[in-house]
């Protein structure tokens, strides 16, 4: 595996991980098309070794990656609505933002988190590609531009207006031109203006063997070294960055124009030396990843044939990308996962992409209790159980596909 680095355009040669072929997580079967040709590509990730930026090789549009009827809506989530309202709370405060401010969220979705800007009274943009999101959130009275953003479409927004706030939530890793996208982070902001961006962290991947975390979708695997340098070369810096549980441990980061007056806080020397520390700077720190992934892989397949053969039923729960690549990467089918269930009508009676794993309602969790649920979307485990509590009385235990090994 040789390919160019989408920041610094070194060869990347250093593979983290080959999970073979699969279908995009997200291209979800009608029941009519089960029988239809499925398209798959190599889901590889690979390691810069100049600018330590951890990547995918690239096999596939992100126009077919986010189309149309893009099935996410953030909304689905209360945890992460919760998310959502406190960092508008928190944001509105540290920052001072008023009716006078002006916010624009890249991947705004449904408007699972401009809703709260707008309840502030605080004038606000989203910029959505997915018409299916972006028609949701203009149902709420949010204005949204339905484009892919990149430098091209921040220029023409800067002529309107420059941006106090521009947030992006579990998007920077979805951009295949990632230099684009920054430069055009940069060339949205007023003077005293502020990004930030909250993504999965590289060292929670890498420790914890998160790799149900990789599919085509994400294009980059970000840790703060590299972040810090992609801001450098576009104009920005990282002036703070917190961190958070979401999606199984996340950064955000707080980033502003070179010549802007916020101070570095001593969290970013902190998370730079944690990354450090985890060999996230050398090729040592990414090379038993593989192997990791192989045995998670084999210890959920090796449950799986156990409960078969003792006549345990097995049911899912999420029809999560998580959970795709898990399945595609195992080899997975109904014969041994006979449906999964998801609370998103838009999900509901189809199958999933490449096992061709049936989803069905919540309802039917009701009906038949399982033995066992696995719940795909790990990060939200908590939540899932508490609102499935009812299940236990019958029997039913919950489980993540982290199954530890025999």
């Amino acid at each position: 595996m040789t390919f160019s680095c989408r920041h610094c355009a070194s060869p990347v040669s250093r593979t983290l991980v080959d999970l073979g072929h699969a279908p995009p997580s997200n291209a979800y079967i009608e029941p009519e098309a089960a029988n239809s040709a499925e398209l798959t590509f190599p889901l590889r990730v690979g390691v810069c070794e100049a600018c330590w930026l951890v990547q995918t090789e690239d096999f596939t549009e992100r126009e077919r990656l986010f189309s149309a009827d893009y099935a996410y809506f953030s909304s689905t989530s209360t945890s992460w609505l919760r998310h959502a309202r406190q960092y508008c709370e928190t944001a509105i405060e540290r920052f001072a933002l008023s009716a006078k401010s002006y916010v624009i969220e890249i991947g705004s979705n449904d408007g699972y988190l401009l809703q709260y800007m707008k309840l502030a009274e605080i004038p606000c943009l989203g910029v959505e590609p997915t018409a299916s999101t972006a028609a949701a959130a203009r149902a709420a009275g949010i204005e949204v531009v339905e484009a892919f953003f990149g430098s091209e479409l921040a220029r023409m927004l800067a002529e309107r207006r420059h941006a106090d706030l521009v947030l992006a939530n579990n998007v920077y890793a979805h951009v295949p031109d990632i230099v684009d996208f920054t430069k055009g982070l940069a060339q949205l902001l007023s003077p005293e203006g502020v990004v930030s961006l909250e993504f999965p962290h590289l060292l929670n991947l890498i420790r914890d063997c998160q790799f149900d975390t990789i599919y085509h979708e994400h294009y980059s695997y970000l840790s703060l070294l590299s972040v810090r340098q992609i801001f450098n070369a576009c104009g920005l810096r990282v002036f703070d960055v917190e961190r958070l549980p979401t999606h199984g441990g996340s950064l955000r980061v707080w980033g502003c124009l070179q010549g802007a007056g916020h101070v570095e806080t001593e969290a970013v020397h902190a998370v730079l030396a944690q990354e450090r520390a985890a060999s996230l700077d050398r090729a040592e720190g990414y090379a038993p990843f593989q192997g990791q992934a192989n045995a998670r892989k084999n210890a959920f397949l090796r449950f799986l044939l156990s409960a078969q053969r003792d006549g345990r039923s097995v049911a899912g729960y999420g029809a999560a990308a998580k959970g795709n690549t898990l399945l595609n990467y195992a080899g997975i089918k109904p014969d041994l996962l006979p449906y999964v269930c998801d609370a998103a009508p838009s999900k509901q009676s189809k199958l999933l992409p490449g096992s061709h794993i049936p989803i069905r309602s919540p309802e039917v969790l009701e009906q038949d209790p399982p033995d066992y649920l696995v719940i795909f979307p790990w990060n939200i485990a908590d939540e899932i159980e508490r609102q499935l509590a009812h299940l236990k009385r019958h029997g039913t235990q919950f489980i993540t596909s982290d199954i530890p090994e025999a």
